[in-house]
């Protein structure tokens, strides 16, 4: 089961909408890849109780923002960006890759899904590591071995243009995750592709 965090909780536009900067060179021992946080991954961020009793938010990564300084400055480059990372590491690290987190459950204390909105929310610093493939099951599937998506609807309710997609790509990993539902599976994919082209055009 893989733990490393690939980042942590820097700010949040809602409730359930994070922001999650990716850990840097030099900030961990072994940098994430571009692999570890892609488009519709699920991530876990690890909450800080007063309790001391464990608690995890269940998230998608549902964005990513670059936030390059360097970007508009048409000054002359004094140093080749090998000569910059040895003489002015600090400059590199202005550098970063942002997240877009959306919770759509939480683990509690005993490591019980729930689906929805949770009742606590991340804290700055909060670290953030992507789920194993054996957490998403048991996140999403009922008492028969099904999966549920009871988070659908909250991602739907969202007003974001990734939203369609992001949920395709939920279903399509699902698909992966449990095959002997893939029927079901594909009717709701359907829906949700037919959807997300005629409201638009609506």
């Amino acid at each position: 089961m893989l733990h490393t965090p690939i980042g942590k909780i820097v700010k949040s536009n809602s409730h359930i909408d994070y922001v999650c900067q990716v850990f840097g060179v030099g900030e961990t021992p072994l940098p994430p890849t571009p692999e570890d946080y892609c488009f519709g991954a699920f991530v876990a961020v690890e909450l800080e109780t007063t309790s001391g009793a464990g608690a995890t938010l269940v998230g998608l990564i549902y964005n990513t923002l670059l936030m390059n300084p360097e970007f508009g400055a048409l000054g002359p480059r004094l140093s080749p960006r090998n000569e910059v990372e040895i003489f002015s590491p600090d400059y590199l690290a202005e550098t970063a890759t942002l997240l877009g987190v959306i919770s759509i459950g939480w683990l509690d204390a005993a490591g019980r899904a729930h689906q929805g909105v949770p009742a606590l929310a991340a804290t700055v610093n909060c670290p953030v590591r992507p789920l194993a493939p054996d957490e998403v099951i048991d996140f999403h599937a009922d008492k028969n071995g099904q999966p549920q998506l009871r988070y659908a609807p909250q991602l739907l309710a969202q007003n974001h243009a990734l939203v369609a997609p992001l949920l395709l790509a939920v279903l399509d990993r699902l698909g992966e995750l449990f095959p002997q539902s893939r029927g079901r599976l594909a009717v709701m994919r359907n829906n949700v592709a037919w959807k997300s082209i005629v409201q638009p055009a609506g």
